[in-house]
């Protein structure tokens, strides 16, 4: 039986704002002496995923994402002496609360899964202080796991074990939603929990359990009409 639901954070409820995308890094470039094209953003961001190296033991890296956030920045045109500096800036942008932006599905979702009496919480990999973060943007939530402060990322076993020890269920009562395949389903199938992939771009059409709104969460997790 349901008890608990672990969601993802970043491109699941919330999306970056203004401040993150391509005009934000080119104003964060200017101050850094740099000019940066943002119609090259796109491409930037997805070599530098390409490239993304993750700990080998799954370690909460700081240094990971400044090296993959100076990437964009040399991929947007920055000389690549200056763009350390500048990544460190971005990077910091990232742990600003007010950045982010809640899509517009994230609160009638959350408040469904309380209607059916569900305990909540949110596993993430990131920068920012999670805990801070959900009380920024007053989420009714029970529990906050961030690799920051829990020193490992998704998909290792214990930064999942950690939300549900502290949501007290086992990990067949939960389940966890997640844009990420490899961290968030991956991850929490390995433990034993139900997983379902949010989906918004249509990447994975056909994939078992996807959606691609979190309005269909409710009905794909069986749970009845209210």
């Amino acid at each position: 039986m349901l008890a608990a639901v672990l969601l993802d954070v970043d491109f699941t409820l919330f999306r970056p704002g203004p401040e993150l995308g391509p005009d934000g890094y080119r104003r964060v470039g200017a101050r850094h002496g740099l000019t940066l094209d943002p119609s090259r953003h796109a491409d930037a961001r997805e070599a530098a995923l390409t490239d993304l190296q993750v700990h080998p033991e799954l370690v909460h890296d700081e240094e990971i994402w400044i090296r993959f956030t100076e990437a964009i920045v040399v991929g947007m045109g920055g000389d690549p002496v200056l763009a350390r500096s500048c990544a460190v800036d971005l990077v910091r942008q990232w742990e600003r609360h007010e950045n982010f932006l809640l899509y517009e599905d994230a609160l009638p979702a959350l408040a469904l899964l309380r209607e059916h009496g569900l305990r909540v919480g949110l596993v993430s990999n990131g920068q920012r202080d999670l805990e801070e973060f959900a009380r920024h943007h007053r989420l009714d939530v029970d529990a906050c796991v961030g690799s920051r402060a829990h020193g490992k990322v998704k998909p290792h076993r214990s930064i999942f074990e950690a939300a549900l020890a502290a949501l007290d269920a086992a990990a067949p009562e939960a389940a966890m939603v997640g844009d990420s395949y490899a961290d968030d389903i991956e991850g929490a199938r390995a433990l034993g929990m139900r997983a379902i992939l949010l989906d918004r771009e249509g990447a994975h059409v056909g994939e078992p359990d996807r959606i691609d709104t979190l309005l269909a969460l409710p009905a794909a997790l069986g749970l009845a009409p209210l």
